[in-house]
């Protein structure tokens, strides 16, 4: 009773933040269209927010001083044509990186795509960002101004509490003694150090992933660093007055990217604040365990049908996560497609790249798709088929499109979808075919769109049929809370169908699932 109760309140939260995000996507997708939504690229700008903070902690490393920390950064302060507004960019981007990193593991819990396979990604995740608040609470120490010394002596107060130390480290900021010029190297070190494991914990974030986007698309990307540069310009960094043993400062200017946590750590006792810390650190650590489906929901990977495989590589080729591998078999002549169960997500989309319908998960491949097409085609064998609606489960195709003349067929991705379903449904009557799918860049199996398009208008394997007019087909993207739009989109396309000629109305119709082998080396 227990387990139902709390896997119907983690469902109900993440209805809550999908419908909330998908609010905030319809809105940004009016205001950039999805090539330029922010929220679809959160990902990508934490990296290009990591870069920026290279590029401009360079140039200030050369002038920062370890014997004289404040002194140091007062003089990049007073190069009012570079060191100003190139310090405040190294911030800002830190604010940047740290707010997408908080809006992309926001985006994967709701979208869940935190658990099985995407587990490591998960967790890599979460070391990068407390490596990225190690560092940004290394380069807030090294300026030495009021909230350095306040953020030193709060962070040593914790650590106090730790069993590790021979002396407190709070002696050291009680002002007794002049500060050693150690702690100061040791700062600088860490935080040129760190942003060293920053890079590793990418590739291994990304090391399950087949071509994986590491920047926003470049209008984005350059807008971005001109509004950042603008901010930088406009609104420099504040600095403080230089850290004072003497005096204690009635207000710091918080950065609350990155210290949010200070002013209500500061009345806690040291074993409240790591009790709030383990709590915290546990709860997310374990989300891929605590928030997958039950068992018997969580969807089966993709097998192969050996039989039917013709090794054409194709599925190999098109898997986002590179959970197939071809293999030599001894009863065939050539490579089968083999599954890798622990890095299949079962998005698949290696389904709609196999002509003779050989691999899928079960229930999904396109040998099962085109049978419930063909029974969905005959259970409206009574009556006008009119435009057929293919929308993903897990975006538009959620909510019922009230558009006179189309009839909703839902997918599970675009991705997924046989050409020959395509096929099918036109040559069998449909008016039309519109494909409500996923924006590309918010896709749960993350290419599933991108390949559909390949298909139907570039002859990717599993192409869609040359002779098919394709003025009968529309493919459009659209989010979870796009459904108004998408619904005017589906009356125009009906409405420009008018003008075509009469719908093909074949019987027994028979589907080609002949597979062209691509001229590739075997994959090893």
């Amino acid at each position: 009773m227990m387990n139902d109760r709390q896997g119907r309140n983690e469902r109900g939260l993440r209805s809550l933040l999908r419908s909330s995000l998908a609010r905030a996507d319809a809105v940004a997708n009016r205001l950039y269209g999805w090539r330029g939504n922010p929220l679809y690229q959160s990902g990508t700008l934490v990296v290009l927010g990591f870069l920026v903070m290279l590029a401009t902690g360079l140039y200030l490393l050369l002038f920062y001083r370890v014997g004289s920390p404040y002194l140091s950064v007062h003089g990049i302060e007073s190069q009012v044509f570079a060191g100003r507004w190139i310090r405040a960019l190294h911030r800002y981007a830190a604010d940047l990186a740290v707010a997408a990193a908080a809006v992309h593991a926001l985006r994967m819990f709701a979208q869940g795509r935190s658990w099985g396979p995407r587990t490591l990604a998960w967790i890599s995740g979460l070391v990068l960002l407390a490596l990225m608040f190690v560092c940004g609470w290394t380069g807030y120490v090294m300026i030495w101004d009021e909230q350095g010394l306040a953020l030193a002596a709060e962070g040593a107060r914790i650590l106090d509490a730790l069993p590790i130390f021979s002396e407190p480290l709070a002696r050291t900021f009680s002002g007794e003694r002049a500060m050693p010029g150690a702690f100061f190297f040791l700062n600088l070190f860490a935080h040129v150090a760190l942003p060293i494991g920053v890079a590793m914990l990418v590739w291994l974030h990304v090391s399950r992933l087949e071509r994986p986007v590491l920047l926003p698309p470049r209008p984005l990307m350059l807008g971005v660093l001109a509004l950042l540069t603008a901010a930088s310009v406009a609104v420099p960094a504040p600095l403080g007055a230089e850290a004072n043993f003497a005096t204690r400062p009635t207000a710091l200017a918080v950065d609350w990217f990155y210290f949010f946590w200070l002013p209500w750590s500061q009345p806690w006792s040291p074993a409240a604040v790591w009790g709030a810390i383990v709590a915290g650190s546990a709860l997310v650590v374990a989300t891929p365990w605590w928030s997958r489906p039950r068992a018997d929901r969580r969807p089966p990977p993709s097998a192969t049908d050996p039989h039917l495989c013709t090794g054409c590589f194709q599925c190999a080729l098109d898997c986002p996560f590179g959970a197939i591998d071809m293999i030599e078999i001894p009863q065939r002549d050539h490579p089968v497609a083999k599954v890798d169960p622990g890095l299949c997500v079962s998005c698949g989309i290696c389904a709609g790249s196999c002509a003779p319908m050989a691999v899928g998960p079960p229930g999904r491949t396109g040998r099962d798709e085109v049978a419930e097409v063909r029974a969905f085609v005959d259970a409206h064998a009574d009556r006008e088929l009119g435009v057929v609606v293919l929308g993903c489960e897990r975006g538009v195709g959620q909510a019922p499109l009230p558009v006179a003349g189309a009839r909703a067929y839902p997918i599970r991705c675009a991705g997924n979808v046989h050409t020959s379903v395509i096929e099918l449904l036109i040559r069998a009557g449909a008016q039309g075919v519109f494909v409500a799918a996923c924006p590309p860049r918010d896709c749960w199996g993350r290419e599933g769109p991108h390949w559909l398009e390949e298909r139907v208008h570039r002859g990717r394997e599993a192409e869609l049929r040359e002779s098919l007019d394709r003025r009968r087909l529309r493919i459009s993207y659209a989010g979870q809370a796009e459904t108004r739009r998408i619904a005017d989109e589906i009356a125009t396309f009906r409405d420009g169908l008018q003008s075509l000629d009469g719908v093909c109305r074949e019987t027994g119709i028979e589907l080609d699932t002949e597979c062209e082998t691509p001229a590739i080396e075997p994959i090893p």
